[in-house]
This record gives C-alpha cells, structure tokens and sequence, in this order.
C-alpha cells in the first residue's frame, strides 16, 4: 500500500473527503516527525513507539576495496511494534 491507497482507505473508513484525509494523515506524519526531532516519543498504544536514537562513530569497510573507513556518529529513528501490530501480523 502506498501514500494515496492509505489517503483513499482513510477518506472511505472515515466518510471524508480524500483532500481532508491527506490533510489528516499529512498532519500525523508532520507530527511524528517534529516530535521525534526534538528527542522526545511518540507511543502510539498497540501500534509502537517512535523515538530517536543515535548510533557511535564507527570504522567500515569498503567492500570493493576492502579499505577501512571512518563512518561518522549519526542521529537515527527507531521504531518499536507493539503488541497489538505484532499479534496481528503473527497470525
């Protein structure tokens, strides 16, 4: 499913406009995304968790070469199921 089946699956659930659904889920994914940037979670109950992580600098390797290299300290995003995701998908 991508971004517009989502829009046209919302707007049908929900007896919405597709125009006030992309309004909707594009005000969620702005959200989620603020959120996480300042450092703070959002638990969403059944779903998961969103929440930023980071990851230490760290020597790679080239894999043509084999040469080492520097990969640099990096801010990340994690994303933790919940029970509810994880119980439906196992099924």
């Amino acid at each position: 499913m991508n971004k517009t089946e989502l829009i046209d699956a919302i707007a049908t659930d929900c007896d919405l406009s597709k125009a006030a659904a992309q309004r909707a889920l594009e005000s969620l994914l702005d959200h989620v995304i603020r959120t996480v940037s300042k450092g703070n979670t959002v638990q969403l109950v059944g779903f998961g968790t969103f929440a930023a992580g980071n990851r230490a600098a760290r020597t790679g390797r080239n894999p043509r070469t084999g040469a080492e290299l520097q990969i640099a300290a990096a801010r990340t995003v994690k994303f933790s199921v919940g029970k509810a995701f994880r119980d439906a998908v196992n099924k």
